[in-house]
């Protein structure tokens, strides 16, 4: 009897992570093959716009397949929803005489009572359940381990130290230029021979409204209230201050446009554009995105240097902040969506004295994060210092 492996998924696009995991779990249970399922329409997640045609993104997988894979295309030729309990089934009919071991990661196997038929799919397949080896991970799937199996079910647990992507981020990096470390081979050639995904199509200068849909599409879709906000009180506090109003709105839209990456890409984002790091962002990365925001508006986007300038220092404020730089800051932290003590009114005081509002929002920043117990970006201790003094001088005169 042969251990046959299954392991589904959009593969939207297919990536190393899903190569890795695949090999790992060829060895770890010493598979006879494993059958690399694209899903046709995926019943857990609704695909986003300007997805890749189920058929495309198999040859994706067949391009990044190794050895002991094979490609099966059971769930296109069948159509409509891929419910894995009638995959599952029909690859029982197959191969009647095998294990089948369906693989999974660790939230799909934590849900698994509530999908589809969950008792047919356990009468005809093992479960495989890849873990990134965490204690808390670990003890949960166990314990979930421990309950299936007194019903009869098989369960493996396979510890998976791969590389930790997602295809959202993914894709993300490809709008960026920065794909190619996490593609199999051959597949960025197929992406970008193909025009998907929007990999090296030209944004440079693009209108507002198309702008505005591309960054849309780059953020988590629980940041796009605050992008517009920031936007739009921007754009209020230049035609107040007398900044570039398009300027503003542009800087506003794109200033966390990168903000959705983790902190591993970001730093690879800075290592594909060259950017040297210190110390603090080194340790720091998850505060790198008004760096990379920066570099993106510049590389990606074609901003003009006020724009970029003003991405680039809306974190941290930088000592001589011009006006546009100064906006874009205190827009960030008064948008309509922000909700804090103090808020209201640090948002009057933006346009009253918009100078004293950012030094108030680099106080208010700094105290919280001494009272969190973080580490602070020395550039905000230097930009928070040259307010003061900024502030004294004016006070004397």
């Amino acid at each position: 009897m042969a251990r046959i492996g299954i392991y589904g998924g959009t593969f939207n696009p297919p990536h190393v992570g899903h190569l890795r995991a695949a090999q790992y779990a060829i060895s770890a249970l010493k598979l006879e093959k494993l059958l690399l399922i694209p899903s046709c329409i995926a019943p857990h997640k609704k695909l986003p716009n300007h997805t890749p045609t189920p058929w495309q993104r198999a040859q994706m997988v067949r391009i990044a397949a190794g050895e002991k894979m094979e490609v099966s295309s059971i769930e296109l030729d069948r159509g409509g929803t891929s419910f894995t309990y009638e995959t599952v089934e029909a690859l029982r009919a197959q191969y009647p005489n095998d294990e089948l071991v369906l693989f999974m990661g660790t939230d799909m196997f934590l849900s698994f009572a509530t999908w589809r038929e969950p008792g047919r799919i356990l009468q005809n397949a093992s479960l495989g359940v890849f873990y990134r080896g965490e204690k808390d991970e670990l003890e949960q799937i166990a314990a979930q381990k421990a309950i299936m199996e007194k019903d009869g079910a098989r369960v493996y647990l396979v510890e998976n130290p791969v590389t930790v992507m997602s295809s959202t981020q993914l894709r993300r990096m490809l709008v960026f230029g920065c794909a190619e470390p996490f593609l199999p081979a051959g597949v960025g050639e197929y992406i970008k021979e193909n025009n998907l995904y929007g990999a090296g199509r030209n944004y440079r200068n693009l209108p507002m409204d198309q702008l505005e849909q591309v960054v849309a599409d780059l953020v988590k879709p629980s940041r796009i209230p605050h992008v517009l906000g920031c936007r739009d009180t921007a754009v209020k506090l230049a035609e107040h201050w007398g900044a570039d109003v398009t300027d503003a709105a542009r800087a506003g839209l794109l200033h966390d446009v990168t903000k959705a990456l983790a902190g591993p890409l970001q730093l690879t984002l800075c290592r594909e554009y060259g950017k040297m790091l210190d110390a603090f962002s080194e340790k720091n990365p998850k505060v790198l995105h008004a760096l990379t925001g920066s570099v993106v508006a510049d590389r990606i986007f074609g901003e003009n240097r006020a724009v970029v300038d003003a991405i680039c220092s809306h974190t941290t404020g930088k000592p001589g902040m011009n006006l546009l730089e100064k906006i874009i800051y205190i827009a960030d932290y008064i948008e309509p969506n922000r909700d804090f003590p103090g808020v209201e009114d640090l948002r009057e005081l933006a346009f009253t004295d918009l100078d004293r509002a950012v030094l108030l929002g680099l106080e208010m920043t700094l105290a919280l994060l001494r009272e969190q117990g973080k580490e602070i970006s020395p550039v905000g201790l230097e930009t928070l210092a040259w307010f003061q003094e900024k502030r004294k001088d004016e006070v004397k005169c």
